[in-house]
């Protein structure tokens, strides 16, 4: 049975997304993606979600986990929804159609649907190669 401390999880989803660097930690368990994420400081996903072309502008992957220090706020466009905030010590669930939002530096821990976060952090690497210089 797999087990790790986050931080030992594969760095970049063990290199199926180079461009995550050192900042995400995963593994897919089963049907699960376990994650390690780490922020800087304060990061607003926007932009990030439009330019991937993100289909809403918003994320597919519902989230599930567990704040360690920090804090995350997940908006939902488009939706009644009100906005929400996650801080350490406390669990959550985002579902599908989001943007998170980062006010600080953060860790939390995840445990994601793999086809979904896959579908994403996919869009996220093809927006990375796009970005990166022309090699002649």
């Amino acid at each position: 049975m797999p087990h790790a401390l986050p931080h030992e999880l594969p760095n970049a989803g063990g290199g199926r997304w180079p461009s995550a660097t050192d900042h995400f930690h995963s593994a897919q368990w089963g049907d699960l993606e376990v994650g390690y994420t780490t922020t800087a400081g304060p990061r607003d996903c926007t932009e990030l979600y439009r330019a991937c072309g993100l289909p809403g502008g918003v994320c597919m992957c519902p989230h599930y986990g567990y704040v360690l220090s920090g804090s995350i706020t997940a908006c939902y466009p488009g939706t009644d929804m009100e906005d929400e905030t996650a801080v350490a010590g406390e669990v959550y669930f985002f579902p599908a159609g989001h943007i998170l939002k980062y006010p600080e530096q953060t860790r939390h821990l995840e445990f994601n649907p793999a086809y979904a976060l896959q579908q994403l952090m996919d869009a996220i690497e093809r927006l990375a190669d796009r970005m990166k210089p022309v090699q002649n």
